[in-house]
């Protein structure tokens, strides 16, 4: 499950940086892509990896609040380091898109774990 999770991880952010660059007109190049997305494909490593430090599970809500808030804070870091620039408007999205997405998969993981029946041994 774990690189089930990283890959939804990894979708969720490409799919925000996407929609983003696509509705402000910036283009969908891999550069273009890749300029965007590493400041919080970065983040999101950090939080994976804070993860793994502390052996927490990265398919909880605990680790997807860690993976979440650390993609967006050190994304937001980055991108300022890097002279991307950050809006208030922008984190905002960037917070609700990526806790929406982030948050919601592990909330369904664990409603399908929750009603899956237990198997009983023969």
């Amino acid at each position: 499950m774990r690189k089930i999770g990283v890959a939804l991880d990894l979708a969720a952010i490409l799919l925000f940086v996407g929609i983003g660059r696509a509705s402000h007109a910036h283009g969908l190049t891999f550069a273009g892509l890749a300029s965007t997305a590493w400041p919080f494909l970065v983040g999101v490593a950090l939080g994976r990896l804070a993860l793994v430090v502390i052996r927490h599970s990265g398919t909880s809500f605990t680790g997807g609040l860690v993976v979440w808030i650390s993609t967006v804070v050190l994304g937001m870091a980055f991108r300022v380091v890097s002279g991307q620039g950050i809006a208030v408007a922008f984190v905002a999205v960037a917070l609700g898109f990526l806790g929406a997405a982030m948050l919601g998969w592990r909330a369904l993981v664990a409603a399908i774990r929750r009603w899956r029946p237990v198997s009983q041994p023969p």
